[in-house]
């Protein structure tokens, strides 16, 4: 059976320029690298804030960096990947609040993030007849996707920590796991008949609790099977790499075309 290829051949309203990067290697990286920074820092803040003072903090610097992002005309590279650290921060928080806040199990989390995934998926597509981001042109649909995105980063700290925790692996071992995941979209994609905006959004959804549990790893105590690195360091280190690559990204969108 062919995999449904998640679009209709639907009419783009106008609006200047796509709003989101080109998928590329280096998009993928930075991605990644955003994932296990945004599990670091909210570790980091839980144990230096109050809970409810660092979620508000986080909720505002998100909104903050959303209104930015969904003012700006096009894509800007310093305003997007700063939209997605806030979600990562804040995502992560989210999940980690019905946890530790609400003793909801990660089983449970997992769950229900997932079928609000599917849910915001099938509405996006009912509305817009498209998930690809090639497409995010206008303000409804990009509301679309960073309402998918924040909700992808929620799903895969459940998932992360459901695979560390819960099931008893250890972060380097679900981050082992995670990263066969990531791969599969891309190097399975024409065997497994997927679309690429299918195999986009697998890869995609697969990047937070990836790039989580190495982040995880790197932080945590020996006891905990990691590397005692420390998440305020981690965090920290993360930032200087991710500050390099949208600071080249930024350079470069900013060389003439030849």
């Amino acid at each position: 059976m062919t995999t449904p290829r998640l679009q209709r051949h639907a009419p783009v309203p106008a609006r200047t320029l796509t709003k989101v990067p080109a998928v590329t290697a280096l998009f993928w990286g930075v991605k990644i690298l955003t994932t296990g920074m945004g599990e670091t820092t909210s570790d980091y803040l839980a144990h230096r804030l109050d809970p409810v003072i660092a979620v508000g903090v986080a909720g505002v610097l998100l909104a903050v960096s959303l209104a930015t992002q969904l003012a700006a005309r096009r894509y800007v590279p310093w305003i997007y990947w700063t939209a997605v650290v806030m979600v990562s921060v804040f995502g992560t928080m989210a999940a980690d609040v019905l946890h530790v806040g609400a003793g909801v199990p990660y089983a449970v989390s997992t769950a229900f993030f997932a079928v609000a995934l599917a849910a915001l998926f099938v509405l996006w597509f009912a509305v817009e007849g498209t998930l690809s981001i090639h497409s995010v042109r206008t303000v409804r649909r990009e509301l679309f996707y960073w309402a998918t995105v924040m909700t992808t980063f929620a799903l895969g700290t459940a998932a992360g920590d459901l695979t560390a925790v819960t099931l008893h692996l250890g972060y380097l071992v679900a981050g082992v796991a995670f990263a066969v995941l990531f791969a599969i979209p891309a190097l399975g994609r024409r065997p497994l008949r997927l679309s690429e905006v299918a195999a986009f959004w697998a890869a995609y959804i697969v990047t937070r609790p990836f790039g989580a549990s190495f982040a995880d790893w790197a932080g945590v105590s020996h006891a905990r099977g990691g590397l005692a690195l420390g998440p305020g360091p981690v965090s920290l280190a993360l930032f200087a790499v991710i500050v390099t690559l949208v600071g080249y990204l930024t350079a470069a969108a900013r060389r003439p075309a030849h």
